[in-house]
């Protein structure tokens, strides 16, 4: 059964969200705290995190921040706060999703099983894990983590996808329309801020492993990743 941690300072929304996920079969548990989010985090273990951005004592995004420093779980951020910049900083701060208030919950329900889906639908005792590879660049998925001659970075979920459509299209151009519907399901609030927030934090990771300059943004039309790394010997 997977658990979700629920850090929304509306009593009553908090608990219409855990009756909704209860119902599909999930363990919900609310925060009460509001000043020790991480600690209820790591008690509790959760599987997936809905985080609202205003909260007493510190907002949304500096617990997003926290709970990245232990976990690369999803957080789906739930928020009255529905501008362009709010779903840029969400993203920059770690976040998997953003879903603006009001909502429907049925909504909810479904991008938080597209969510586990997404983060933990591959795990089976009987599969081997799933890999990606470009000349010595591997990528796992299921893991979210990318490594090259023997050095490791963690990705979010949104930054593995992304990262996974660029290397099987290696050397290939690849179009923003595409990465935007492969990545948020044709959602019609996402728009370029949001696939370039990714971008930039794709290009820091490369740059964690030493590789440089290696996504190549192709003006008009999207971007190209190209192997100019060269694999240890």
């Amino acid at each position: 059964m997977f658990s979700i941690l629920i850090v929304e300072d509306d009593l009553k929304l908090a608990q219409l969200l855990q009756s909704y996920m209860e119902k599909y079969g999930y363990r919900a548990e609310a925060v009460h705290e509001f000043d020790q989010v991480l600690d209820v985090f790591r008690r509790i273990g959760p599987d997936l995190v809905l985080l609202d951005v205003n909260l007493p004592h510190y907002d949304g995004y500096y617990w997003c921040r926290q709970i990245r420093t232990v976990s690369i779980c999803p957080i789906l951020f739930i928020s009255a706060r529905d501008g362009k910049m709010e779903q840029v900083m969400a993203l920059e701060n770690g976040a998997d999703d953003y879903i603006a208030k009001p909502f429907d919950y049925e909504v909810v329900m479904a991008k938080i099983k597209s969510q586990l889906r997404r983060a933990y639908g591959s795990y089976a005792s009987n599969k081997r894990e799933r890999t990606v590879e470009c000349t010595g660049l591997v990528l796992y998925p299921e893991r979210f983590e990318l490594t090259l001659s023997g050095k490791t970075v963690d990705l979010s979920h949104k930054e593995s996808m992304l990262m996974e459509l660029l290397m099987e299209s290696s050397s290939k151009v690849v179009s923003r329309n595409w990465l935007l519907e492969k990545l948020w399901d044709g959602q019609q609030f996402v728009d370029d801020n949001t696939l370039n927030v990714n971008i930039t934090r794709i290009r820091k990771k490369l740059s964690d492993l030493g590789i440089e300059e290696a996504l190549e943004t192709v003006r008009g039309t999207g971007y190209k990743l190209r192997p100019i790394w060269r694999e240890e010997p």
